[in-house]
């Protein structure tokens, strides 16, 4: 089953501070079907019912504060929004990922809250950035002995841009982490860090066989850390891009 495109609202968040409910408007009337929001604990309750209203799908959210405030209060409010997929998307110190204990130290902390996400009837996913790539342990991506220590229910959302930055051939990564892979952050830029990214499908990245080695129901939710140009014209672009393509 092939999903409808996302949007990874951090991209708008500074347009959305001048008026949030137009800003999904202006996504909507894109043509893109889900959103995954970035801070659940922000009005979820008049989220949802704009984004209901726009038949906009919460996809997932991110919830950075699962690391640091009350998991219940924020399961709550990840309910509130409509979706059962939470997702920690950063927060783990980074030096945890260059040595296999470190792996299995962060590995105990999400199969910790997946249990906690479980009692909410939610499932807990992981997003990557580059600093779980470019560490190899015993030959292996820190990502992939990650996936590994995971308990099978928790799942990881990968972002591909990130993890080509990192060093990974995308596809096979990919190919490699199969059914644990439940969604993908689809960005584009340079392939550099520190330089700001592009609408997809105008940068390096190999977009159209990184979603051919995605799982074919996995969520396709593009993201621009930041932009040089307008971010709701590179989102149009994006969606001009990946709407055309024979699959995404």
């Amino acid at each position: 089953m092939v999903r409808p495109l996302g949007v990874q609202l951090y991209t708008v968040r500074d347009r959305m501070k001048d008026g949030r409910d137009e800003v999904l408007r202006r996504i909507a009337d894109i043509g893109y079907g889900a959103v995954e929001p970035y801070d659940p604990l922000d009005d979820p309750q008049g989220f949802r019912r704009v984004a209901d209203d726009l038949g906009l799908v919460v996809s997932g959210t991110h919830a950075f504060d699962l690391l640091r405030k009350d998991t219940g209060e924020v399961l709550d409010a990840v309910a509130a929004l409509g979706t059962d997929s939470v997702i920690v998307p950063a927060g783990i110190p980074e030096e945890e990922f260059t040595t296999r204990d470190g792996v299995r130290r962060a590995a105990e902390l999400l199969n910790g809250l997946a249990e906690k996400a479980s009692a909410h009837g939610m499932r807990l996913g992981y997003h990557n950035h580059w600093w779980e790539i470019e560490p190899r342990i015993d030959g292996v991506h820190a990502v992939e002995v990650l996936a590994d220590e995971l308990a099978p229910g928790v799942f990881l959302e990968i972002d591909t841009y990130w993890a080509a930055v990192g060093g990974a051939e995308v596809p096979g990564l990919l190919t490699r982490l199969g059914d644990r892979v439940a969604a993908l952050h689809v960005k584009d830029g340079p392939g550099v860090k520190g330089e700001p990214h592009t609408a997809v499908g105008s940068g390096v990245m190999p977009v159209p066989e990184i979603l051919a080695a995605a799982p074919a129901d996995a969520w396709r939710i593009v993201e621009l850390d930041d932009c040089a140009t307008d971010m709701l014209d590179a989102l149009a672009a994006g969606y001009a891009y990946l709407s055309g393509l024979e699959r995404v």
